[in-house]
């Protein structure tokens, strides 16, 4: 078993690599922190509540030698709802795509049935290389990491999977992530960069400030809520008849819940939560696009939107 740490670093001298690696792992497993920390900004919606991406976001790792684009997918699951089924086949879809796979598995829990659930699927994908990323080793002892990095070792050995690289990392405390970038760039066909120098990713703004709200709000609701909420941006347009030097961007965003019960909760008693998740969010938004801006949240209704296909379809699935 060859488990990669920093002191093991090799130099690489090759010629320029491009191409797209994509994480996956149960949900919560830290896919999209780790998204951001490698990109070096928020692109990604982080929560400590599973199943909250939805989009396939792409972060874009610029490097001189390699531009390494990151497709970050919703967690593989058990579905229950038509939403579930359809976020599974956007996995299923971005794996037949991708020049490598990073499976992440928390350092802090023992590998269970959705890991397996996930790495017999992974079996089945031959061609593509595998990195197993032990991801929240902040969390745990360095006992306890190793054991955690010789049960991914047995579980490959198990299902008939070749790690490429077994890489422990921790995204909060920054460690290891360069490296695990090092590892992943070889692993990438060779030929010239996909996306222009500054790109961090190609997420149409709309859909990232939908995010960023969506994020917002689901801090502090109770656990009912977080399957429950989609948000909408209706229209984002600069505001007329202002100084060259004082610009001001009005969005009007909608947050769609499922039932008429679920809106005090979003709302809050006299509004209060919706203007947190307001001033939250805009702070995000402002440093996302560079410019002040006006937002204008309302909380709308739309009744088991999850399992509803007109629906679905409305809020972008």
């Amino acid at each position: 078993m060859s488990v990669r740490t920093q002191s093991s670093e090799q130099s690489v001298e090759a010629s320029h690599r491009a191409g797209f690696a994509c994480f996956v792992g149960r949900p919560n497993a830290g896919k999209s922190t780790l998204t951001n920390a490698l990109v070096g900004q928020k692109v990604a919606i982080t929560s400590n509540r599973p199943q909250t991406t939805r989009h396939t976001v792409r972060g874009i790792v610029h490097r001189p030698e390699a531009q390494l684009i990151l497709v970050d997918t919703p967690g593989l699951h058990k579905p229950r709802t038509l939403l579930g089924e359809r976020l599974n086949d956007v996995v299923r879809a971005t794996w037949a795509e991708v020049d490598v796979i990073g499976f992440c598995l928390p350092a802090d829990q023992k590998i269970g049935p959705g890991d397996r659930f996930i790495a017999k699927e992974l079996a089945g994908i031959k061609k593509t290389p595998k990195v197993a990323i032990v991801t929240k080793t902040d969390l745990v002892d360095s006992k306890a990491l190793a054991e955690q990095l010789i049960a991914i070792d047995r579980l490959g050995e198990e299902l008939g999977i070749t790690w490429a690289e077994i890489v422990p990392v921790s995204a909060t405390a920054n460690k290891q992530v360069d490296l695990l970038a090092d590892l992943l760039v070889p692993l990438l066909p060779e030929g010239p960069a996909l996306y222009p120098e500054g790109d961090l990713t190609d997420e149409p703004e709309q859909v990232m400030v939908a995010e960023l709200i969506r994020e917002a709000a689901l801090e502090g609701v109770r656990d009912e809520l977080p399957h429950s909420i989609a948000v909408v941006v209706e229209e984002m347009l600069p505001r007329e008849d202002r100084p060259a030097d004082r610009p001001l961007l009005d969005i009007h965003a909608n947050v769609f819940i499922e039932r008429p019960s679920q809106k005090g909760i979003i709302i809050g008693p006299k509004g209060k939560r919706l203007k947190e998740v307001g001033i939250k969010s805009r702070k995000h938004i402002e440093a996302l696009l560079g410019t002040p801006v006006f937002l204008d949240l309302h909380v709308k209704v739309a009744k088991d939107w999850q399992r509803d296909p007109k629906q679905l379809r409305r809020l972008g699935f």
